[in-house]
């Protein structure tokens, strides 16, 4: 699968149910030395903005990512 192919996809908890928007919406960690995704940067759940009118993320690590289906990627983790 191309990271192309991974923008729309939803983000999904398993461990609650609960979205934080699409993959276009995340930033992915690299390790540059590796050539390998760490994790990802998702928006928190709660999609308010601060007052520079950014928004609060957190960072998963690769290793909670359960299953990339077809529209959706579904982690597991404990917030």
């Amino acid at each position: 699968m191309r990271l192309s192919e991974l923008g729309d996809k939803e983000i999904i908890n398993l461990y609650n149910g609960s979205r934080h928007g699409q993959l276009a919406d995340a930033e992915l960690l690299f390790d540059p030395k590796q050539g390998k995704i760490k994790g990802l940067m998702v928006p928190e759940i709660t999609e308010r903005l601060n007052f520079m009118g950014s928004r609060d993320y957190i960072q998963l690590p690769w290793s909670s990512i359960k299953k990339i289906g077809e529209d959706i990627i579904i982690f597991e983790a404990e917030l």
